[in-house]
């Protein structure tokens, strides 16, 4: 398996992910559920990069752990176990864990992939709100939504990343 295809999927999946939530939001449903499993092979599909890349064990364990949380997210949601808003939470804090592997190998990754990184580490504001067990966007406190901001790096700018990885004659650094 090699990186490009990798990242070549990655960026698909992302835009795709991205594009589906849009339309979710026009058209409904099945878009949703897609927009849902997009995100648990977005999850994985970065803890994929994170792993072929040259990066450290310990930031590789870390992008794992956030891939796990990305597929718990998609888990509650698509069995219908919690709501999208909680579901969210999981997701977007999976995700966090993954940019903070790309922050982490801003050696590796390069500058584009640091700011994508940094970006979804927003994610990690939210983490109260999944203990607290919120699950109603009309309720939730201002700070989950802030947390929200993530999704414009887990969505637009590391997907873009990735489809640069996946452009350039040496895979391992991209910036």
């Amino acid at each position: 398996m090699s990186t490009k295809a990798v990242a070549t999927a990655h960026s698909i999946v992302g835009f795709t992910t991205c594009a589906c939530l849009l339309i979710f939001y026009a058209a409904g449903e099945p878009f949703g559920t897609i927009n849902d499993i997009g995100n648990a092979a977005l999850g994985l599909l970065s803890l994929i990069l994170a792993w072929l890349l040259p990066t450290s064990r310990v930031l590789v364990g870390v992008a794992a752990v956030g891939a796990v949380l990305t597929v718990v997210g998609t888990v509650l949601v698509v069995t219908g176990v919690t709501g999208y808003y909680l579901a969210g939470l999981w997701s977007s804090a999976g995700f966090a864990l993954i940019g903070a592997w790309l922050v982490g190998s801003v050696r590796q990754v390069g500058r584009a992939g640091m700011v994508a990184g940094v970006l979804m580490l927003f994610g990690l504001i939210g983490v109260p709100g999944i203990f607290l067990g919120i699950d109603d966007l009309d309720t939730a406190p201002w700070w989950t939504f802030v947390a929200g901001f993530s999704w414009a790096g887990t969505y637009l700018l590391f997907p873009l990343w990735s489809l640069r990885l996946a452009r350039q004659n040496r895979p391992e650094r991209v910036g």
